[in-house]
């Protein structure tokens, strides 16, 4: 499968989960994202960065709440300062210009996507509950190890516990993206695409819309 390296993205924020019905009657689940409208804030080239990239600005904020260098940042750019800035590498960097909107329709349906976005945090948790393991038989003489993690020590070499062990610890929150997802509709004049399948990260919360990388 080819590498696709001409993408698109879009910046929006997670609304929750629906449902609609193919043209066969079938039940299809959606995720909609709100991506009302993104802004070029730069275009990276190799000539004065090294690389080809888009940055895209998402969401109004007050310009009192910017820093002076960011607030010069956007200026530059010719537009409004925003709350959400992400940067997309893409080969087809002389398709953007500073200022430029975007909408839904970068999207149209049935085009393929890649999402990104940050997952629910679990707090702290067990390894059972954290990495799956399994628990210890509870019956007589256990003495309450069935969820205990057990000998986790290394014996003399190397006399320590190796970085990347399965051990307890804070779950979830991380930066998460699930690849060739289906874009079902594409609502451009309310600027939300409802997208096949689930999508990391809680409602409300910013997630990053690509084209899918592994598309043909």
């Amino acid at each position: 499968m080819s590498q696709n390296k001409n993408r698109n993205a879009l910046l929006g924020k997670k609304l929750g989960m629906s449902q609609v019905w193919d043209e066969n009657g079938f039940f299809v689940p959606v995720t909609l994202v709100e991506v009302s409208t993104n802004v070029v804030t730069a275009v990276k080239n190799e000539e004065t960065d090294g690389y080809k990239a888009v940055q895209l600005g998402y969401g109004q904020v007050d310009p009192r709440k910017v820093t002076k260098p960011m607030a010069g940042h956007f200026a530059k750019a010719g537009v409004t300062p925003r709350r959400h800035l992400a940067e997309v590498r893409t080969e087809n960097v002389e398709d953007f210009e500073p200022g430029q909107e975007l909408t839904a329709e970068v999207f149209p349906e049935g085009v393929q996507v890649d999402v990104t976005g940050t997952t629910k945090g679990k707090g702290f948790a067990g390894t059972i509950k954290r990495w799956g393991f399994k628990s210890y038989r509870r019956t007589h003489g256990s003495h309450k190890n069935e969820r205990r993690p057990g000998s986790v020590g290394a014996c003399a070499t190397p006399s320590r516990i190796l970085k990347g062990k399965r051990m307890a610890g804070r779950m979830g929150h991380v930066t998460n993206t699930v690849q060739n997802l289906t874009v079902v509709s594409s609502d451009v004049e309310n600027g939300i695409l409802a997208i096949k399948g689930a999508i990391p990260g809680p409602k409300g919360g910013i997630v990053l819309v690509r084209s899918a990388v592994k598309g043909a």
